[in-house]
């Protein structure tokens, strides 16, 4: 692969493999394991493995270690382990980094299974978590020890949108020797920044923009080679994490249209969040890089855009928005983002439901938010549709 190549040329062609028939399409190999010429030969790769050989597909796949250097080499990063959905990529990440006694802090706005990970399962086993506002760099320089060993954040937080200063993060991280993991789901993997910004570690859910179609499960860890094919390859191979290799063949395919899909949807996500900005049925609107947002300075440092997704707060509370999502045709109910279809969402009582009210209501999930996934259909038929919506609220 040339380092020259731009985003979108590492998309289509990085880590290709071709077969002995030189095929154009990349070739999905759906096989467990692998043959060897001789026994010598099978022991020889058991003890070592070269960088173009398999010996079972949980341990790694030819179709998936190339959906692994090319997803690596669109995010900046030097390798990738592939795993079997975004939650897969996020608790393997952290647990093969960490053990009991190692301090991690974290911002608190963070999608429910992640909080779930921290405080209910590596707290279980004597990882001292402490979650802070992740909007508040003073809180990170307070929270951040000598003996810290890890941060973890979403680079854009789910649902409300909230940005983390990475660089400040980072820098502060780093001056204690502490690895920096940002989950960079809703950045998505055509605007991110982390690489940019110095984080260690850069965790996708590949579900979301990858596949961008509603089909399959996936995640990524990208870093440096020695964490990736050291503690995380040794920890996630051994639990079963890896990914399939049907599903990295269709997220090859799918990384070939992504560069225009989520500028795209991005671009809409925008003009949206434009068009409802001051809309007298709605008391917020949140899309990080318009003017209307708090941190909209510090977003547009990073990206020039905050990715496909946006938020709303219906007036009225869970009673008006359940009727506003009622009324909405184009728009579908569900708990998914990065769709081609557009998608509406009420985290409060769904994707962050098991969170207690009073932290809901720290995060800033009311009962009246709703998050907005922009679509690839026509930009001013989803405005229109979402105002017929709130037309009909009271």
């Amino acid at each position: 692969m040339s380092v020259d190549w731009k985003p979108r040329t590492k998309a289509v062609h990085s880590g290709t493999r071709r077969s002995q028939y030189n095929e154009v399409s990349e070739a999905v190999f759906l096989t467990q394991g692998f043959v060897y010429d001789s026994a010598e030969q099978a022991e020889a790769r058991f003890q070592s493995l070269g960088d173009d050989e398999f010996i079972y597909a949980r341990y790694g796949n030819p179709t998936v270690r190339m959906f692994e250097d090319r997803i690596s080499g669109l995010l900046g990063y030097e390798d990738c382990f592939a795993c079997t959905s975004g939650m897969a990529a996020v608790s393997g990440a952290l647990t093969s980094l960490l053990k009991a006694g190692d301090h991690v802090v974290a911002a608190r706005a963070l999608f429910g299974s992640c909080l779930y990970v921290l405080e209910d399962i590596l707290a279980r086993f004597g990882v001292e978590v402490t979650l802070i506002d992740g909007t508040d760099n003073a809180a990170w320089d307070a929270a951040i020890r000598p003996d810290t060993t890890m941060v973890f954040f979403e680079s854009i937080s789910n649902p409300t949108l909230e940005v983390v200063d990475m660089r400040h993060v980072v820098k502060a991280a780093h001056a204690v020797g502490a690895l920096v993991l940002a989950d960079d789901a809703m950045a998505t993997p055509v605007f991110s920044y982390a690489k940019e910004c110095g984080a260690d570690i850069a965790i996708i859910s590949t579900t979301k923009h990858v596949d961008g179609q509603g089909r399959m499960l996936g995640g990524a860890i990208c870093g440096p080679k020695e964490l990736i094919r050291g503690p995380i390859e040794a920890y996630m191979k051994h639990t079963g994490g890896a990914m399939n290799p049907f599903t990295a063949w269709t997220h090859l395919k799918a990384l070939e249209t992504i560069d225009l899909r989520v500028r795209a949807q991005a671009d809409a996500a925008y003009k949206i969040a434009d068009a409802l900005n001051g809309h007298p049925k709605l008391s917020a609107v949140r899309y990080p890089t318009h003017p209307s947002h708090p941190q909209h300075a510090l977003a547009t440092s990073h990206a020039p855009s905050a990715g496909t997704v946006l938020a709303v707060e219906v007036k009225g509370g869970k009673e008006a928005c359940f009727a506003f999502l009622n009324a909405l045709e184009i728009i579908t109910i569900s708990n998914n983002f990065a769709d081609a279809k557009s998608i509406a969402t009420h985290p409060a009582t769904t994707t962050h439901q098991r969170l207690p009210d009073d932290q809901k209501a720290t995060l800033g999930i009311s009962p009246g938010l709703v998050r907005l996934s922009a679509g690839l259909e026509d930009v001013d038929d989803l405005i229109a549709d979402i105002r017929q919506a709130l037309d009909t609220l009271k």
